[in-house]
């Protein structure tokens, strides 16, 4: 019993057995594996924040290589949804929503509430020569999206290990943390499961990774015209 104890205790001494290996690796390596296994990826889940040009926008989307579906809200207040199918990009809100576009961002009136009610719950079509279109898209675009979140900048170290979802992870980050981090999966694909962006410009989690999900244009009676520019980074 003794000499099974012991043996039991040397086994456990290696922190990456029974792991994928990574968290051998040096940093830019283990950064490397991680972009590698992500650019592989058919699709994923990514919930979180993300602040850009002075606003911050709260994600809960799925992503894949043809498509996106999900939820944005902007500085805590407005939500809408975004559905990409192809290059086709589509915009549901309420009423309030597109109100406060009518209004540059300001609080709606009631009477302006009430006028924006035919686009209250419907899908606006983004045209591609609409401003919005690159803006919004860039919430849609799986490779666009994590290619700007999996950036790191100033040297890289690793090392630090930890837990995301219940997944052992190992962490690599740039200019000791400043230059942003990402917590990479120690089970099976070496998946990064947590972004934390440089300079405080939001954290991310990514999960469901190559889970499929479906994603289709929206029926013509739900497709309304917004009938001028759609400016979509007002809080």
């Amino acid at each position: 019993m003794g000499l099974t104890v012991v043996l039991a205790a040397c086994g456990s001494s290696d922190p990456d057995a029974g792991t994928n290996g990574v968290g051998k690796l040096s940093a830019p390596k283990i950064e490397k594996k991680a972009r590698a296994a992500a650019e592989s990826a058919n699709s994923v889940k990514l919930s979180g924040t993300v602040v850009s040009k002075g606003q911050t926008y709260r994600l809960n989307v799925r992503l894949k290589r043809d498509g996106a579906m999900g939820k944005v809200s902007v500085n805590g207040g407005s939500t809408f949804w975004l559905l990409r199918v192809g290059k086709e990009l589509y915009l549901k809100a309420d009423a309030r929503f597109w109100a406060r576009q009518e209004k540059g961002g300001k609080q709606p009136s009631k009477s302006d509430v009430q006028a924006a009610g035919k686009l209250d719950d419907k899908y606006v079509k983004v045209p591609s020569g609409d401003p919005a279109y690159k803006q919004l898209s860039g919430f849609a675009d799986m490779q666009v999206l994590l290619d700007g979140l999996l950036a790191l900048s100033g040297k890289r170290d690793s090392g630090e290990r930890g837990e995301v979802g219940g997944v052992s992870t190992v962490r690599v980050q740039g200019a000791d943390g400043s230059g942003g981090i990402v917590d990479v999966s120690l089970d099976g694909t070496p998946y990064p499961l947590r972004i934390e962006r440089a300079g405080g410009a939001g954290t991310l989690e990514l999960d469901d990774w190559n889970k499929e999900f479906d994603v289709q244009a929206p029926a013509k009676q739900q497709v309304v015209d917004y009938g001028r520019k759609i400016v979509a980074n007002k809080g």
